[in-house]
């Protein structure tokens, strides 16, 4: 029965991933309706516990959770990115060999990232594929054929991992991440593939050429794994079995290779290299007995080497009496790579299914805020321009009392145009309800300003406490400070009091208005017959109904009601058109892996816009031809009238009831528009001041934590001996090997200096070594009372404030807020160097990240014991 090593899970702990993922939803995907994802929060935390308690279960029904866990953290990357200052869940895992030990303390790492996750279970879907790769029944087809694949895919998984821990886990890894490590358990994972792939090529009955090169290529895998696992940063990590059973299987399996190959000598008629062969193979096979001690698994096939030379030499020496060679002149034996180390694949579960599906990736969402910024813009500048020339052409008209003008000759009654602007602006509430949006400006405005003070308050109060903090522990405070992790969050703070001061003097300007323009929007907001009582009387001008300026100025008001009916379906054309752009950004996504968010949104804007844009110029055209022919005809029908003077006073009072009725459409429109305003900044600020609160809740809750860490190693230092050099790891004027040195392997050139044994002699007691493993053997660096578990610090933060391009032309409140964007302007961290040495070349290679109108395989030393495989022949 084959010896397989199976490699030890790694230990987690439970956390609530419901509370943060849900946070996060809602204050990103606002559209999102809670059936989105509220099951699909309690599926994923009940997922991350059922993958805790099934990791114990040898099975492979057990790596289906293992797969589909790691499928949704996968998948929920591009969506609800778990890092330091956006989705903050801190998973904490325990090295995988640790045992409780001395160095217990020293092999948990806690980091808020959804990629240590990730790594993390990577690490155990492998070690629970190697569980149960060497539980497997060996004496059965179907139990080899998994043992292979599980091996293989193991030491895929292990390779792959090796070139990307260092830029997933931005903090010193634990032993068991090291790169190191984790090339060394794919070199020996894709060993035992090929030793199982070995032992179904003899359990077929494969020609012995063929059985001779697999054990060959058997022994130099291990030999491979034997050099990779002896490195100074981590030979002191694995369990006490683990080298030997290495060391004992690499000499094994040349010593099977030799003897495979001397049956085909024998087959051959070499009789003299089958006993040189036979010989070699003994030699080999008891030198791997030694050296393993109980972990040997070869005894049947050396006592049948054992037979096989016996015979052999029998037969020479009465039959054949053919000459035998040395072994170090006979021809090398050939190797058979069969074990591949297989690649990840994208997906583990073969029914996996997103849990959050309806959700877009980041960068679609992103790419979709930007656009709607755009899409905001064109809107903006487009009824802007609209509102502005109906503005100047009410404007003109007002300047020249029409269509009052030609409405009131007679002078004896209200004009119908003003008739119908004061029952219209009764309808809308008249001036009382311009008087009750403004004097609920002032209470909209203290509370948004409430909400972002106590913001700024509760920023300020933490970075107090850890100022106070670092001035007493000075230099034993080692945590990133405050005011540099607020800063981008202060800033965007700053803007929001910006955006307020600036509505605020809007708020001022609109106040103005209303007061110059009050006596008239009252008269208006009155019946008719106090109206038509206001009016001073005029002069009959009946004699000027049938004269040619004024049919011709009926004509063109006519044509001016006609262009505003136009410009309200233009208007309502631009707000109300429709774009599918989350298809197109999620296409261009799949297909090309980002989202070239200006080209395609320029292409489509244009697509829709660039017809109203033409509608939008034409209008405007033909009010300037419209307004040159009003004057002309307004100058003809003056002319006609200048000989009645007495309607002069009433005119004036006309021209003011028409702007007063003018400045209520416009003080209407930016009083609603700036009581929305106060309306939508409100829950942003309660976003920011929520997003502050989380940010001081951990900081409180790392504070609490590094205090503890900091007494404790203030204490530790007070109290604790430094831990004695054992003698057996040699020192300066070491003479003589340690008790417990092996003698030169057999094999080895005359002359060959004995090995060091790593495992002390029976009976010697080993006193306990500070075990520093992954790090060179060194202490790793760190800043004076820096505490063990020291979080790395969070990543810079700059979610900008889109502001519109362009404002409304009559509407004070300028620079509407808009949502922050997630997911951009983070800068990348480098991934960390391991302390004291430089890692081998290619670990650490980085893998293949409403608007408003008008609002405000490198070479490794060897070293220690056996030596490398060529050595054994």
């Amino acid at each position: 029965m084959a010896a397989f090593l199976a490699v030890p899970l790694k230990k987690t702990y439970d956390v609530d991933l419901v509370k943060p993922l849900r946070n996060f939803i809602q204050n990103t995907f606002s559209s999102a309706e809670p059936d989105d994802y509220n099951n699909a929060l309690s599926e994923f935390n009940k997922l991350r516990n059922l993958m805790i308690n099934k990791s114990v279960d040898k099975h492979e029904s057990a790596l289906e959770v293992l797969y589909r866990y790691y499928d949704q953290v996968v998948s929920i990357e591009s969506k609800l990115p778990i890092t330091e200052n956006q989705v903050r869940v801190q998973f904490k895992w325990r090295d995988a060999f640790d045992e409780g030990g001395f160095l217990a303390g020293k092999r948990t790492l806690a980091i808020a990232s959804g990629l240590y996750e990730k790594i993390c279970m990577l690490f155990n879907i492998a070690a629970l594929q190697t569980q149960i790769g060497a539980v497997q029944n060996q004496d059965s087809d179907d139990g080899l054929k998994t043992c292979a694949k599980l091996f293989q895919q193991a030491s895929g998984i292990f390779a792959h991992m090796k070139d990307i821990v260092l830029s997933h886990v931005q903090q010193d890894p634990t032993p068991d991440l090291n790169p190191d490590t984790l090339g060394a358990l794919s070199a020996l994972m894709l060993a035992q593939a090929q030793e199982a792939i070995y032992r179904k090529a003899t359990s077929d009955r494969m020609k012995d050429a063929m059985v001779a090169k697999l054990a060959y290529q058997c022994s130099e895998l291990y030999a491979d794994a034997m050099k990779l696992m002896q490195l100074h940063s981590i030979k002191e990590l694995w369990p006490k079995e683990w080298i030997p059973c290495v060391v004992m299987k690499q000499a094994a399996f040349h010593g099977l290779a030799e003897f495979y190959q001397s049956n085909v000598a024998k087959a051959n008629k070499s009789y003299g290299e089958q006993i040189a062969r036979l010989k070699h193979a003994q030699e080999l096979l008891s030198a791997a007995q030694s050296r393993g001690g109980q972990t040997f698994c070869f005894r049947n096939e050396q006592g049948k080497v054992q037979r096989e030379m016996d015979e052999a030499v029998k037969d020479n020496n009465f039959i054949y009496h053919d000459k035998v060679p040395d072994v170090k002149t006979l021809p090398i034996i050939g190797k058979a790579a069969v074990a591949k180390p297989l690649p990840v694949p994208q997906k583990f579960s073969t029914n996996f299914t997103d849990l959050f599906e309806k959700l877009v990736p980041l960068a679609v969402h992103d790419a979709m805020t930007a656009f709607e910024n755009r899409k905001a813009q064109i809107v903006n500048m487009e009824i802007g321009r609209l509102r502005e020339s109906t503005n100047l052409l009410n404007g003109v008209l007002t300047s020249l009392n029409l269509p009052a003008s030609i409405e009131d000759l007679a002078g004896e009654k209200v004009p119908q145009s003003l008739t119908e602007k004061a029952q219209q602006m009764q309808e809308q509430g008249g001036a009382s309800y311009i008087s009750k949006l403004m004097n609920e400006l002032p209470a909209l405005l203290t509370r948004n300003r409430e909400i972002l003070d106590a913001t700024v308050a509760e920023m300020d109060s933490e970075e107090k406490s850890d100022t106070q903090l670092r001035e007493q522990f000075k230099e034993k405070w080692t945590r990133t400070q405050s005011a540099q992790l607020t800063k981008p969050i202060r800033e965007e703070a700053t803007k929001y009091s910006t955006i307020l001061s600036t509505a605020t003097q809007a708020d001022a300007v609109v106040r103005e208005k209303f007061d110059n323009h009050k006596e008239g929007i009252v008269l208006l907001s009155k019946p008719l017959t106090e109206l038509e009582a206001s009016l001073p009387a005029g002069s009959g001008g009946s004699s000027l109904q049938t004269s040619p300026p004024v049919k011709e100025l009926r004509s063109l008001m006519q044509q001016v009601e006609t262009i505003k009916a136009e410009r309200e379906a233009i208007e309502s054309s631009i707000k109300d058109a429709s774009f599918d752009m989350v298809s197109s950004f999620m296409s261009a996504l799949a297909s090309e892996g980002l989202v070239n968010e200006e080209s395609i949104s320029v292409e489509e804007l244009d697509r829709v816009y660039g017809p109203l844009r033409e509608q939008v110029s034409d209008s405007i055209h033909r009010q300037d031809n419209l307004q040159a022919r009003i004057q002309n005809a307004n100058t003809d029908f003056s002319n006609a009238r200048s000989s009645n003077q007495s309607a002069a006073a009433r005119e004036a009072k006309l021209k003011e009831l028409q702007a007063a009725y003018n400045m209520y459409i416009e003080l209407k429109g930016n009083l609603e528009e700036g009581t929305k305003f106060y309306n939508d900044l409100t829950p942003l600020l309660v976003k920011l001041q929520s997003r502050v609160m989380d940010f001081c809740f951990a900081r409180k809750t790392e504070k609490e934590e590094l205090m503890q860490d900091v007494q404790k190693q203030i204490a530790n230092t007070k109290s604790q001996p430094a831990p004695p050099t054992p003698t057996y790891q040699g020192g300066p004027g070491q003479s003589a090997p340690p008790a417990g040195s092996a003698p030169p392997p057999a094999g080895a050139p005359p002359g060959t200096a004995p090995h060091q044994n790593p495992y002390p002699a029976p009976g010697y007691q080993q006193p306990p070594v500070q075990n520093y493993a992954g790090y060179g053997g060194a202490p790793p660096p760190q800043a004076a009372g820096q505490p063990q578990g020291w979080q790395a610090p969070y990543p810079q933060y700059q979610p900008p404030i889109a502001m519109p391009g362009s404002y409304n032309p009559y509407n004070p409140y300028m620079g509407y807020p808009q949502q922050p964007t997630y997911g951009q302007g983070y800068p990348q961290q480098q991934p960390p160097q391991y302390p004291g040495q430089q890692p081998p070349a290619g670990y650490g290679a980085q893998p293949p990240q409403g608007q408003y109108p008008g609002y405000p395989q490198p070479g490794y030393p060897q070293q220690g014991y056996p030596p490398p495989a060529q050595q054994w022949r």
